[in-house]
């Protein structure tokens, strides 16, 4: 498989604040590499730099190349033709993500739209409608009309994946899909999202803060930790050994069925203590 994405030496600054500071990852064709780390180390930061989606605000160095051409060296049109078709997202919040004044299908057409303007409506409601049953949304034909707030949060997702998809990206960008999502509706999305990267060979980043969903998921993964990737190799082997001890305690700070409910969390006591993070006592 060839590489699809390769991010060196990329560095995101807010002023004097470096929000991301020298990571490289790569991304292969069908490959899915998983980005963890706690809030604000910078995850978010990374995908918004390969969309180009930061704003003026931001300055950002170093080389996102995707099939080989640097895309921060774009001109603001030239972003406009890549992202959304060849590399989509799928934003953190499906419960206010969404325009809560447009209907569900005008929007997935829309985002097809702005890519196919030659499009008449029917045809861009045919495949909007084609895109929400791929992500199994009940009824899509029927509910094509309908409003966000008439649909539950794990369905609101479903739209969410549909409006990413149905460009047919080589690339998607999960960030933090399942965050705002009850346990069950959770597996159901995750199972979802990996049928689909199946079935389409899509290579993926999904991004999130919580390891157990990413070794779900991801073949690959990353460990951010304010701005730096701290550690990356196969899931199993960094899940099951990890070789920094940041990630040994984000891995610490998951409760498991062990877990003493009865003591209060407590600071991990190594040289990440400082970073935050807690884990439970455990008997």
């Amino acid at each position: 498989m060839g590489s699809l994405l390769n991010i060196r030496d990329l560095r995101v600054a807010f002023g004097a604040v470096e929000a991301v500071r020298g990571i490289n990852i790569s991304i292969d064709e069908g490959e899915v590499l998983g980005l963890v780390g706690e809030s604000g180390s910078g995850k978010s930061a990374t995908a918004l730099a390969t969309l180009g989606l930061l704003g003026p605000a931001a300055k950002v160095t170093g080389e996102i190349l995707w099939r080989g051409n640097n895309l921060l060296a774009l001109r603001t049109n030239q972003w406009r033709q890549i992202r959304g078709r060849e590399i989509a997202i799928i934003f953190q919040e499906p419960m206010t993500a969404l325009n809560p004044v447009m209907s569900v299908g005008r929007q997935v057409a829309e985002a097809a739209q702005a890519h196919f303007p030659s499009w008449s409506g029917r045809e861009a409601k045919r495949k909007a409608v084609a895109a929400l049953e791929a992500v199994d949304l009940p009824d899509a034909a029927s509910r094509y009309g309908d409003y966000p707030h008439q649909f539950s949060g794990g369905q609101r997702q479903r739209i969410l994946i549909a409006m990413a998809l149905i460009n047919n990206p080589q690339l998607l960008i999960a960030d933090e899909p399942t965050t705002a999502l009850d346990v069950t509706v959770q597996a159901q999305v995750l199972d979802l999202l990996r049928s689909l990267q199946q079935k389409y060979g899509l290579a993926m980043l999904f991004i999130s803060h919580d390891l157990a969903v990413v070794g779900q998921v991801a073949s690959r993964v990353a460990v951010m930790r304010a701005g730096e990737v701290v550690e990356t190799g196969p899931s199993a082997q960094v899940l099951s050994a990890p070789a920094h001890a940041y990630t040994r305690s984000l891995l610490a700070a998951v409760p498991t069925l062990r877990t003493n409910r009865d003591q209060p969390l407590a600071i991990v006591n190594d040289s990440t203590q400082s970073s935050g993070l807690y884990s439970a006592h455990t008997e």
